[in-house]
């Protein structure tokens, strides 16, 4: 990678970099997107394209992850790795001698592997699931509730401050997915930090913006006190999770 020349770079390091590489996504987003104006946040966009708001949610992660990932170079020595391998060595690679393991023993071993691809400590790991981290699955859930509750707001009342709260709000699980996409190993981990950093960023905005849709009137009482609940707790952890991968980067590198 370019700037990176086999250097342990930190998180700041890593978030200099990926300042710039926003700014080059920004610049695809307005060439992809229909409204060339850039009036229409996509997520709007994406609403009406879905058949539900899990599936607008989905597309929008998606779009982020792809649009960064654009500005990073692939490394050729993983191609070269995959093309050790062809479909004909995947499928027919077995010798014909050899056995399948016992079902029992087979059945055993799985609930085994199920097991502790559930667990936390093994999510937080380069063969973890994203779906399997606590903090995304929340960033998530709530992410998906606030498509919800935005829909039922009339177009003639969603000014910037209400279209902006949406958008930070989908971010913050945006940037847990982008973070975690770079895994746990020493040499990304301080990418891992500074995308995290930027969700917990967006989760304070969040709630800085929600108290002033608050005062406007856009929530009631009781859906305030759940969502405001939701992201403040959100918030916190986030911000614990910063520190756990924070002190995993510096005890890798004493």
């Amino acid at each position: 990678m370019d700037g990176f020349n086999g250097e342990l770079w930190n998180e700041f390091q890593w978030e200099a970099h990926l300042n710039e590489v926003e700014k080059k996504s920004e610049q695809l987003r307005k060439f992809i997107e229909s409204d060339v104006k850039g009036n229409v946040p996509r997520w709007i966009t994406l609403l009406k394209e879905s058949l539900s708001e899990d599936d607008a949610f989905e597309a929008y992660v998606e779009e982020e992850l792809l649009m960064d990932e654009a500005y990073f170079p692939e490394d050729e020595d993983d191609w070269e790795d995959e093309d050790e391998f062809d479909d004909e060595d995947f499928l027919f690679g077995l010798d014909e001698f050899d056995e399948f393991p016992d079902a029992e023993e087979d059945d055993d071993f799985d609930a085994g592997e199920e097991w502790k691809s559930l667990s936390e400590d093994f999510a937080l790991s380069d063969n973890g699931s994203l779906d399997n981290l606590g903090l995304f699955r929340d960033a998530r859930f709530y992410a998906i509730d606030i498509l919800k509750w935005a829909e039922s707001v009339p177009p003639k009342n969603q000014d910037n401050i209400f279209l902006e709260f949406v958008g930070d709000s989908l971010k913050i699980a945006a940037k847990l997915a982008g973070g975690y996409s770079f895994g746990f190993e020493q040499e990304f981990l301080g990418a891992n930090i500074a995308y995290t950093k930027k969700s917990l960023r967006f989760a304070n905005q969040s709630l800085e913006m929600m108290r002033k849709l608050k005062t406007k009137s856009f929530f009631n009482k009781q859906s305030y006190a759940e969502f405001n609940g939701r992201l403040f707790e959100l918030r916190n952890d986030i911000g614990v999770y910063v520190q756990d991968l924070r002190d995993r980067f510096n005890n890798s590198v004493d």
